[in-house]
């Protein structure tokens, strides 16, 4: 599992999604935005290429607002 891991730290639809929910949640941490993102990122591994950073954004995304008291 680690090697999974590794492989979405280069993942552009992981970067730049970091990048969008930073901005949007300034209130989380950044590794916490990262975690999230990547845990995504990883659920969503055999979803089509093209596809990957809407999907990844709006997940994460859904899921930080949950977390948000």
């Amino acid at each position: 599992m680690p090697l999974a891991a590794l492989a979405t730290v280069n993942d552009q639809s992981v970067r730049s999604a970091v990048i969008r929910l930073a901005d949007e949640f300034p209130d989380l941490g950044p590794r916490s935005i990262v975690l999230v993102v990547r845990t995504c990122r990883e659920e969503l591994r055999g979803s089509p290429d093209g596809a990957l950073p809407e999907l990844v954004e709006r997940l994460a995304r859904q899921r930080l607002r949950v977390s948000l008291p």
